[in-house]
């Protein structure tokens, strides 16, 4: 078994949001007229990286819901990835293991929207066999509720991930041309100029790969999945869907299988979402996100968690050390 690689933080704990004490008092009565009830507990998430307000709240009389809530002033970008995530959940397929939205509202220069809190947890690392498991066999019922996906969804406006990747997935390209610095020590002993032109020709096949007529996730990570009391796996945080290969989310989401010292490449290789990959569909994914990770880290926003850039240099490590290992590239000592 491969050595163990955990996150220098737990994805459990990265986010610094705000209470719900913090809020203006205006939002917090807003959002108790929507539950019907004063708030009596709030349970402020402490998975992700951005820093609006997310969190259960519970009310008087028993009733729970899952709000996110972003001023609209001081953080716009959330008020429209919040709206769109809304919308996208509304469209989504039923019975699908994801939250359903409940409200959305403005009050005292916020936005907020409400949904169905899932009482669940985020997986921990290393990896156990029964989360992958369900997250694994949770993400299949997705995948496959999504390769056909309805009109609605589709009428929401959806990006398509070939053009995101083309646009934010090439960065070995932009390292190439001198455009970004090197992200640190290579992959080989050889130095960076063994593997960098490999590096741009593989980051640059997902253009093409990508254009599929289906969706995905768009940012499939370990901590936007929460396993509920039943072990089942839950689905969040879809801002990002895009039209695109169900693979292309796999691939993100066994990075930390691949850190747990697990065989990531037949977990890969025996998913349904991963049937019809084209061969070298894995390794093109993996150059894209080591690029996009590793580049990225010194360029995390200032909006975000700090834990950002600590994610991004973790993600990035796994990806090329992954891409190596499967390319058979000699790795220096780290």
């Amino acid at each position: 078994m491969r050595a163990v690689s955990l996150p220098p933080v737990s994805y459990a704990v990265t986010a610094e949001r705000p209470a719900w004490a913090d809020l203006p008092a205006g939002l917090r009565d807003a959002v108790a007229a929507r539950l019907g009830a004063p708030v009596r507990s709030a349970r402020v998430a402490s998975a992700g990286f951005t820093r609006g307000f997310a969190g259960v709240l519970e009310s008087t009389d028993g009733a729970r819901v899952f709000v996110k809530a972003a001023s609209t002033a001081e953080q716009p970008h959330l008020v429209d990835w919040y709206a769109r995530e809304i919308a996208i959940l509304d469209r989504l397929p039923a019975d699908l293991p994801v939250p359903r939205p409940r409200w959305t509202l403005h009050a005292a220069g916020w936005f907020a929207v409400g949904s169905t809190a899932i009482d669940g947890r985020v997986p921990e690392l290393p990896w156990s066999a029964a989360d992958l498991t369900a997250t694994l066999a949770g993400y299949a019922e997705v995948a496959a509720a999504l390769a056909d996906p309805p009109a609605d969804l589709l009428g929401v406006g959806l990006p398509r991930l070939a053009d995101l990747a083309w646009a934010d997935l090439t960065w070995w390209r932009e390292v190439a041309a001198g455009r970004e610095p090197y992200p640190g020590p290579p992959p080989t002993a050889a130095g960076w100029a063994a593997v960098l032109p490999e590096l741009v020709r593989l980051e640059s096949l997902l253009v093409g790969y990508a254009q599929t007529s289906g969706l995905a996730h768009g940012d499939l990570r370990l901590d936007n999945v929460l396993i509920d009391r039943t072990g089942r796996a839950w689905f969040c945080d879809w801002t990002w869907l895009c039209q695109g290969p169900a693979w292309f989310d796999l691939v993100g989401l066994l990075l930390t299988a691949y850190g747990s010292g697990l065989d990531a490449d037949a977990l890969f290789a025996g998913h349904p979402a991963a049937a019809g990959a084209p061969p070298d569909a894995l390794d093109a994914a993996l150059a894209a996100l080591s690029g996009y990770y590793l580049t990225g880290a010194n360029a995390a926003p200032g909006t975000a968690s700090p834990q950002i850039r600590a994610h991004r240099l973790f993600s990035g490590g796994l990806a090329l050390d992954w891409l190596a290992e499967r390319r058979g590239w000699h790795r220096p000592e780290r």
